[in-house]
C-alpha cells in the first residue's frame, strides 16, 4: 500500500509539542520524503531551548509514523532554527585630533539642549574635585533639576566608580554616544569606553579630540545644567574646554591648606585669563568631627578658601567635611548625597545656593 503525504502529515499533526500546539501547526516539520515505504524528515524548532525538551516528541513522531500501513523504516533528526545572527553593533573610536569648527563658527558655542555648562576645576590632585562633582550633580537631581556629569579628567576617570556604572556606552551609529544614567543623572566617562585599569597615553591633541567627541557626539538630550569634571591642573583638556565650549563659569574646590590654595590660585588665574567667569570656591574637608567623642578638628586649616573668595571678590559656596562616610559612599558607587544625613545635607545646601543664586 502505498503511504501518502496526507497520512504522514495527519499523524504528525497529532505530536503536541511541550510548550504548547502540534508538530505541523507550528511548521516545525522539514524536509519530508517519502521513498516507498522509508520516510525521511527534520523536525526544526525554533530555538535550542525548546530542541533540548523535543527528543521525547521525536520518538513519539517515529512511533506514530512507524504504525502506518507499508511503513517499514522512518529516519529523523531534531534540529533548531536559532535566532538570526544579529549584526554586530558600530564601534566607535575615542580619541583622535580635534576637527575643525564649521565655516562661520568662530569661539565658543553652545551645546544643543544644554542650557547650562558648570566646569568643576582644582589647581592640584586630591582636593575632592570629583567627589565634588558626583554629589553635587546627584543633590541637583534630588532638587528637580536635569543634570548631566562629564567625566572629562581624560587620564584619571573615576566618575564609574563612584556613581556606579560600569556598562559601555551604545552607539546605534558609529558616531552617536548613549550615555548612562545613574542616581537621577545623566553622565559620560572615557572610563566606561576603556577597559578596566587600562591605562589612557595620549598626546595633547588626541585629548582635545576626545573632549569634543564627549561634548559633541554624547545625546545628552534636554539638561539644565552639565556639570564638567575636570582633571586637575590647568592643561589642554581646560584650555579646550573653555575655547571651544560656552561654559556659564567654573567652581574651584580647594582644601584650607596654604599648598593647595596656592594651585588653587593658578587656576583660578587660567580662567580669567580665559575669560571663564569664576562662580565661586568650595572649600573641602574643611573639618573633621570624630565620631565617637563629637570633637570638632580642622586637620588641613581652617578659612583659606573663605579668605581667598573674599580676596577675588568671589563667593564662598559651600563647605564640606571631612568624613569617612563619603569615602565609603564613593567606592560603593553611590554617592553620599543620594542618601541622608550631615554630609549629604551640606552638599544639598551647596545645590540649593547655587539654584536660589540663578547659577544653575
Amino acid at each position: 500500500m502505498a503511504i501518502s503525504r496526507d497520512d504522514v502529515i495527519k499523524a504528525l499533526s497529532r505530536i503536541t509539542l511541550p510548550d504548547g500546539g502540534d508538530l505541523v501547526a507550528r511548521d516545525m516539520v522539514r524536509a519530508l520524503t517519502i521513498d516507498g515505504g522509508n520516510i525521511r524528515f527534520v523536525i526544526e524548532a525554533p530555538d535550542p531551548d525548546l530542541a533540548r525538551r523535543m527528543e521525547p516528541v521525536r520518538q513519539a513522531a517515529d512511533t506514530a509514523l512507524r504504525a502506518l500501513p507499508g511503513v517499514t523504516a522512518v529516519s529523523s533528526v531534531l534540529t533548531a532554527h536559532g535566532p538570526a545572527a544579529r549584526p554586530a553593533p558600530p564601534s566607535i573610536k575615542i580619541g583622535g585630533h580635534p576637527t575643525p569648527q564649521p565655516a562661520g563658527q568662530t569661539g565658543p558655542q553652545r551645546i544643543s539642549g544644554i542650557d547650562r555648562i558648570i566646569a568643576i576645576a582644582s589647581g592640584k590632585g586630591g582636593v575632592g574635585k570629583s567627589t565634588l562633582s558626583s554629589n553635587l550633580a546627584v543633590a541637583l537631581a534630588r532638587l528637580g533639576r536635569r543634570v548631566g556629569l562629564l567625566d572629562a579628567d581624560i587620564y584619571g576617570p573615576s566618575q564609574p566608580r563612584m556613581m556606579g556604572v560600569s556598562a559601555r556606552p551604545a552607539s546605534p551609529d558609529g558616531k552617536t554616544i548613549i550615555p548612562l544614567k545613574a542616581h537621577g543623572v545623566t553622565m559620560m566617562s572615557i572610563g566606561l569606553m576603556l577597559k578596566e585599569n587600562e591605562a589612557v597615553v595620549w598626546r595633547g591633541p588626541m585629548l582635545m579630540g576626545a573632549l569634543q567627541q564627549l561634548l559633541g557626539q554624547v545625546a545628552w538630550g534636554e539638561l539644565d545644567v552639565l556639570i564638567v569634571d575636570l582633571p586637575p591642573g590647568t592643561g589642554d583638556v581646560q584650555l579646550t574646554l573653555c575655547q571651544r565650549t560656552h561654559l556659564t563659569g567654573a567652581i574651584v574646590v580647594s582644601t584650607p591648606q596654604d599648598v593647595a590654595l596656592l594651585d588653587a590660585r593658578r587656576a583660578i588665574d587660567m580662567f580669567g585669563k580665559l575669560k571663564t567667569p569664576i562662580l565661586g570656591l568650595v572649600e573641602n574637608m574643611s573639618s573633621y568631627v570624630c565620631p565617637n567623642c563629637g570633637h570638632e578638628e580642622h586637620i588641613f586649616g581652617h578659612g583659606g578658601v573663605a579668605a581667598e573668595a573674599a580676596r577675588l571678590g568671589v563667593p564662598l559656596l559651600g563647605e564640606i567635611p571631612l568624613s569617612l562616610d563619603v569615602r565609603l559612599a564613593g567606592d560603593s558607587g553611590t554617592p553620599i548625597a543620594a542618601g541622608e544625613g550631615p554630609i549629604a545635607e551640606a552638599y544639598m545646601k551647596l545645590a540649593r545656593r547655587l539654584i536660589d543664586g540663578g547659577i544653575v
